[in-house]
């Protein structure tokens, strides 16, 4: 069971807007001679080597082949994504998988519970509708039938501090800005699926997952005109929040249009995983008496279920492919939890990873890693250190599976459209990174003459998102091709 890939796209948040980023350090050393179509760039967009870096290196090679800046610690937006998952691979391991489990907090006797079903997150980054749904017959076949308590949410795997998911942009209702949680059904998404049961009808809102208790106030008008405009004129709200269970859908869906999708994220995640649970139990013949409270999972009493994850291999699949922000976020509060004792945190994890990091012999003394995806304007690498990190992983047991997890040039992921039809077209594994001012690339290129180069470039200047930066970058891996 697959959360389209659509989804895991709108999930990762591509293009997000933050602060600029700071200024750079300046340079130091004499600049090398750049590839003179690079250097055509930034001279027609007026941009210097300040707030340039870019390592070109041979994967088995003692020195670069070209070097601008290596040692400058900038923002690198979602590439950091690749640091993150490489440690998860080598900590956890790529058949590493997480467990869901279900307590019973009282005697089953005929299909009935007399008392709570406890609800134990393990942080599954993965858990979406279609497994929970599994899941949730797999207790069905182990006879149970009516809860006659209250659904508990133990999500004590994970200390997740208290934070403002509209903090780093303003939007605190999409999905790429979803904060952790140890119990996290379907990344807490939802569908809002805007159709005409008819022409000229009415426009009409459904969910996907359906979500019990969640109001619909649905206010879309029609517009005449063909079907185009950003969100198709539908504007959505939840006005008392995330602790609210209303969601406002207002404007002028145009009259050429027959559909159209938006998703956002709603409720706390409690509350979520009680909305999801509800119409799945009903539909599979179960029925619950209460409703939904956070709480401890019994500790002397064996799990009735439990719900492995998918492997880790396959999450940090979806992780650089879709550069999905929450999903890394799990990453990283596992790694924590794993290393450095339950419950995980960022904090934990952050220590794990250094200690990992001194582990392989990497010393990255300009690193700040916060929340391991790369939404966070305080997140700081170097493209030295990440090209030293790169040439590891390509020398490490697990390179198919970490090297797979990359975006595909021309195919698939981040990369799906870029050097599509050309040479280049299938001969880059790399993740990108896009905020307001930063514009980053990092990977493997695999040159027409077969050698292969890691590459890392990383600018932190104004507007480099908004063209500057895919420029310089496709003129770079052009030149690196042709090596």
């Amino acid at each position: 069971m697959h959360i389209p890939a659509l989804l895991l796209f709108v999930l990762s948040g591509a293009g997000l807007a933050t602060t600029p980023a700071p200024e750079p350090e300046p340079v130091t050393a004499a600049a090398p001679v750049l590839p003179p179509a690079v250097q055509q760039i930034l001279d027609g967009h007026d941009l210097g080597l300040e707030g340039l870096s870019i390592v070109v290196q041979g994967v088995d090679d003692e020195t670069a082949l070209l070097s601008l800046n290596p040692d400058v610690a900038r923002s690198p937006a979602s590439i950091i994504k690749l640091l993150t998952s490489f440690a998860a691979l080598d900590i956890l391991g790529p058949a590493y998988s997480w467990q869901t489990r279900a307590y019973l907090g009282g005697a089953l006797e005929d299909g009935r519970l007399a008392g709570d079903l406890y609800l134990r997150g393990g942080g599954d980054p993965y858990l979406t509708t279609e497994r929970f749904w599994s899941f949730l017959r797999d207790l069905r076949a182990r006879g149970l039938r009516d809860i006659d308590g209250d659904l508990v949410i133990d999500n004590s795997y994970f200390d997740v501090a208290s934070e403002d998911p509209g903090a780093f942009d303003g939007q605190p209702f999409r999905t790429y800005n979803v904060t952790p949680d140890a119990l996290l059904v379907n990344l807490k998404a939802v569908q809002f699926r805007i159709y005409r049961p008819s022409p000229g009808a009415r426009p009409q809102v459904v969910t996907d997952p359906v979500i019990a208790d969640l109001q619909i106030d649905n206010r879309i008008g029609t517009a005449n005109g063909p079907c185009r405009g950003f969100q198709r004129g539908v504007a959505i709200d939840l006005p008392a929040g995330l602790d609210g269970n209303t969601v406002q859908l207002s404007g002028r869906f145009p009259s050429g249009c027959s559909e159209y999708s938006l998703w956002r994220t709603v409720m706390n995640p409690p509350e979520f995983t009680y909305g999801v649970f509800e119409p799945l139990w009903t539909e599979l013949g179960g029925n619950l008496s209460g409703r939904v409270r956070t709480g401890l999972a019994p500790e002397d009493t064996a799990p009735f279920a439990r719900a492995d994850s998918v492997p880790l291999a396959e999450v940090v699949r979806n992780v650089n492919k879709f550069s999905n922000n929450v999903m890394t976020r799990q990453l990283m509060l596992t790694i924590g939890a794993e290393r450095e004792g339950t419950p995980g945190s960022q904090t934990k994890g952050r220590a794990a990873v250094a200690r990992w990091l001194g582990d392989q012999g990497l010393d990255f003394p300009e690193l700040y890693l916060d929340n391991g995806s790369g939404l966070s304007r305080e997140t700081r690498i170097s493209a030295g250190s990440l090209a030293q990190m790169l040439q590891t992983a390509w020398h490490h047991p697990y390179m198919p599976e970490f090297i797979a997890s990359m975006p595909l040039s021309g195919m698939d992921g981040t990369l799906r459209n870029r050097f599509r039809n050309t040479d280049l077209a299938g001969r880059m594994h790399a993740k990108t990174g896009r905020l307001d001012n930063v514009y980053s690339i990092a990977g493997f290129v695999q040159a027409r003459s077969g050698k292969r180069y890691v590459v890392v470039v990383i600018q932190n200047d104004k507007d480099v998102h908004r063209g500057p930066g895919v420029e310089v970058q496709d003129a770079l891996l052009r030149w690196v091709f042709r090596q």
